[in-house]
């Protein structure tokens, strides 16, 4: 693997530890900025909103930029934003960098993953994904605790000027290390579907396909691109539905003391670690197999940590083994949408980008109802269960229809995932 691509994990790793480290500064900015709790809230919600309209929108965007220039805008842009957000004293001023930094991160992890994929031999897009989804969890593990620990020494906005100075050499590295043009897509650059090359060298609007954005829109077409999508939405709602509730579940329902907290949320954080290393392995010769025991064990790992959470060593042992199954599962399906989407790579990256984050938007919301009617802090673990078991059906159904057709979704997967097969 490109050692670009590793640097383009670290610059992933930084902006990741902007939206995990919020949560544990909320309390500090509602004080300091004379806010209550629910409204210092509403910055991870613009952060989150910012990611979902931002990264279709940024990646559209991008493709009238080579992609190192693209890079760099969006890393600048990202960098000078935290730096709003740590001198302002205004609340609203924050609000709107939030939503600032949240449509760079976008861009940015959008053309990230095209870049990453056109400098990783043709064959090895999921480990070329999972060095990138590597950072985001790598940030889980560090982003909640090490924000927190600055908030309460130095106060939160330590925590935005550590972002920014993070930047500084991610952005050096990109300078220093992403072509000017990723020549590797006229390498690998065999015809994509109708005949489109798979990517382009030139930049500029050319960049990605033949014809630009409107390249890039004709080959997110593909029905099995959308099913993917929601699969990947409904993987990472369910992660997330389960990942926003689990301290509250783990004291009031195993009896782990509040201290254990932070080790706790790295410990999933660690098997998310671990699931994307062990997904990058596998992802690129049989995603098939991976998928569906995945999904499988995936759905009835959170059953089994609804049923026995009372039990401290099962629930401490399911917190790890369950982020290292949402997170294989998850990066494998976006893994499949860029090899899905080979003629708009950094459009499939924009939009994988925003189906991740609708899933962690809608998954804590469907948590939440299920709280607030009553049923109490295993429901979560339920519901999370439930939403794989949907993606499940939805792979399953989606299967048999392409079968009728005469074209079998994992003989298709397979034909492509052969190295040299286009």
């Amino acid at each position: 693997m490109p050692f670009a691509v590793y640097l383009l994990g670290l610059a992933v790793f930084a902006q990741g530890t902007s939206e995990f480290m919020l949560s544990g500064l909320l309390p500090g900015i509602a004080r300091d900025l004379n806010v209550s709790i629910p409204a210092a809230g509403l910055l991870t919600s613009a952060f989150a909103a910012g990611m979902v309209v931002g990264a279709p929108l940024m990646a559209v965007l991008s493709l009238r930029w080579s992609r190192r220039f693209a890079l760099l805008a969006f890393l600048v842009v990202f960098l000078l934003a935290h730096v709003v957000g740590a001198v302002t004293t205004g609340y609203g001023v924050l609000l709107v960098s939030r939503a600032v930094a949240a449509l760079a991160n976008a861009g940015f992890l959008a053309v990230a993953m095209a870049t990453a994929i056109s400098l990783a031999p043709p064959d090895a897009k999921g480990r070329a994904t999972s060095v990138l989804l590597g950072g985001v969890t790598a940030a889980c593990v560090a982003g909640v605790p090490g924000g927190a620990l600055l908030g309460e020494v130095w106060g939160w906005r330590s925590a935005f000027w550590a972002v920014a100075l993070a930047l500084v050499p991610a952005i050096v590295a990109v300078l220093r290390s992403v072509p000017a043009e990723p020549s590797a897509d006229v390498t690998h650059g065999a015809p994509a579907d109708g005949g489109e090359p798979a990517g382009g060298g030139t930049g500029g609007a050319g960049r990605g396909s033949s014809g630009g954005a409107r390249g890039e829109f004709r080959a997110l077409r593909r029905p099995r691109l959308l099913v993917l999508l929601l699969l990947g939405a409904l993987v990472n709602g369910a992660t997330f539905c389960a990942f926003t509730y689990l301290a509250p579940l783990l004291t009031g329902v195993t009896g782990i003391g509040a201290a254990w907290m932070p080790g706790m949320l790295a410990l999933f954080g660690l098997g998310s670690f671990a699931g994307v290393t062990i997904s990058g392995r596998f992802a690129d010769r049989r995603p098939v197999p991976l998928l569906v025991s995945g999904g499988v064990v995936l759905a009835a790992g959170w059953a089994v940590f609804a049923l026995t959470a009372g039990a401290p060593a099962v629930a401490v042992a399911l917190v790890f083994v369950q982020g290292l199954l949402s997170f294989a599962v998850g990066s494998t399906l976006i893994s499949q949408v860029l090899y899905a989407a080979t003629g708009a790579p950094t459009l499939a990256g924009g939009f994988a980008t925003a189906a991740l984050n609708v899933g962690a938007t809608f998954g804590p919301w469907l948590g939440g109802l299920a709280l607030g009617s009553g049923y109490g802090f295993r429901a979560p673990l339920w519901v999370s269960a439930a939403l794989v078991v949907l993606s499940l059906a939805v792979a399953g159904a989606a299967r048999l229809t392409s079968a009728n057709t005469g074209t079998p979704a994992a003989d298709q997967v397979e034909t492509e995932l052969r190295p040299g097969a286009r």
